[in-house]
């Protein structure tokens, strides 16, 4: 499948990626520390009932010129005891608020780089956590991984602690494309790392890419997810590289150094998804990739994939996210909730005994029928009128409504070849996935108004 030049220059626009509805941009400060505990007891009442536990640890010992997350600079590991001994408490502040026959069904760490920790600091984080809750069976328990700065003695010790799923941030093979976005390479292969990670069983395998860097082109991004079709993990992410330097100074180096134009940008996207289609693998929302057997291939067959900021997941690891550490993200059914970007400030909060919210947005109905329509479109490439009616007790056209949708303005769509009107619901073509961004968007009514910017949707 290949969009013609024409779609890539027409939809090649500011829009959200929509990992939760209303976006982080759209966040109030008003929202407070009283906010976020009526937020977590509400909580306790609503769907999904498991617990999904983010554990932020922003330190690096090194910053890609691309980076967009919330990252601080160090190697001290006194500064990194100060924030574990926060994120251990903060844990427990929480815990005084959540039922305690909720379960956990997944634990995931991102950064940052979360194994820039010495191990003993992650095992205690881990080891509080398993003190503090139970789980369901089989809980997915994962760690975003820098590749340079993994063994095989780190490896065994995550596993030890329980890990059972490591994403790998490779990011590109291509030595050019990793020294001009300031980012390490590996120093033992990726196919050795990944083996070592295969020896211990039930281990899930992600590797990670961003495409849209400088130096990248079609052929070399090519060869870089054809070598990663080789090593075969269970799961590839293909990120577009998102260009937010009125956010992220440190972006600007990029655009000296030359950034891909759109075209390229959606042809390497192509290439990739070509070559993993090819090779076994399921293309899941807008860039994840699993291999058919795997359980995100199973749900998003079975229209039953879910999104969290944590990622794609299924119904039985679904969990609302209760989000721990500076910038974490709590995504409860009925509220977000953002901590301070500040190391040292979230620290000195939670070390006083409160919380350290510096923003959340609270939703009313409106807008969870909003966000259902959207997280059905990017996740399942597929609404059903009828079954989010019943979702919140509504009728067809009461969502309808909410969504603001109207069949002429998506006739566009439909023209392009992008979207399939049938009788009770919509669903998204092979074509449209390229354009899964913009397609939602038009089920956003607050984006015509918004004056906030977002990355290119290309």
């Amino acid at each position: 499948m290949k969009p013609e030049n024409h779609l890539t220059e027409k939809y090649n626009v500011p829009v959200p990626r929509y990992t939760s509805y209303p976006p982080a941009n759209f966040f109030v400060n008003e929202f407070n520390n009283e906010d976020y505990i009526r937020a977590i007891e509400t909580s306790n009442h609503e769907w999904p009932d498991n617990i999904s536990i983010y554990i932020h640890i922003p330190f690096c010992p090194k910053i890609c010129h691309y980076c967009g997350c919330n990252t601080h600079l160090t190697r001290d590991t006194n500064k990194m005891r100060i924030y574990v001994d926060a994120v251990k408490k903060e844990i427990l502040m929480v815990k005084k608020h959540l039922n305690p026959q909720r379960k956990v069904s997944q634990v995931h760490w991102g950064g940052g780089t979360p194994n820039s920790l010495p191990i003993e600091m992650v095992e205690e984080i881990m080891a509080l956590i398993h003190l503090s809750f139970s789980f369901i069976p089989n809980p997915e328990i994962a760690m975003e991984c820098h590749p340079a700065m993994l063994d095989e003695n780190y490896i065994n010790a995550l596993v030890k602690t329980g890990f059972n799923r490591i994403s790998l941030g490779i990011q590109d093979f291509n030595p050019v494309v990793l020294k001009n976005v300031n980012r390490d390479a590996p120093e033992i292969p990726v196919e050795e790392l990944v083996e070592m990670l295969r020896s211990h069983k039930n281990m899930g395998v992600n590797l990670d890419f961003i495409y849209g860097l400088p130096f990248q082109d079609v052929k070399s991004f090519s060869e870089t997810i054809e070598r990663a079709a080789k090593i075969s993990p269970d799961r590839l992410v293909t990120f577009s590289y998102a260009h937010i330097p009125w956010i992220k100074k440190a972006q600007k180096i990029l655009e000296k150094r030359g950034l891909p134009e759109a075209t390229e940008k959606l042809a390497m996207f192509k290439a990739a998804f070509n070559i993993l289609t090819q090779n076994g693998y399921t293309a899941i929302g807008l860039d994840h990739y699993a291999k058919s057997n795997d359980e995100l291939s199973i749900a998003v067959k079975n229209r039953m994939l879910h999104r969290n900021f944590q990622g794609y997941c299924t119904r039985e690891t679904t969990g609302q996210v209760y989000a721990f550490g500076a910038t974490g993200i709590s995504q409860m059914e009925s509220a977000y909730s953002q901590n301070v970007k500040d190391t040292m400030q979230y620290v000195a909060a939670i070390e006083k005994g409160n919380f350290s919210i510096e923003k959340g947005y609270s939703l009313n109905k409106t807008e969870k029928i909003i966000k259902h329509v959207i997280n059905e479109i990017m996740c399942n490439h597929f609404i059903s009128w009828n079954e989010a009616a019943g979702k919140f007790g509504v009728s067809e056209s009461d969502v309808k409504n909410t969504v603001a949708f109207d069949e002429n303005l998506l006739a566009g769509f439909v023209a392009d070849g992008l979207i399939n009107f049938e009788p009770g619901e919509i669903e998204v073509t092979d074509l449209g996935k390229f354009f899964v961004r913009n397609i939602a968007a038009s089920f956003d009514p607050n984006l015509k108004n918004a004056m906030q910017k977002f990355s290119k949707a290309l």
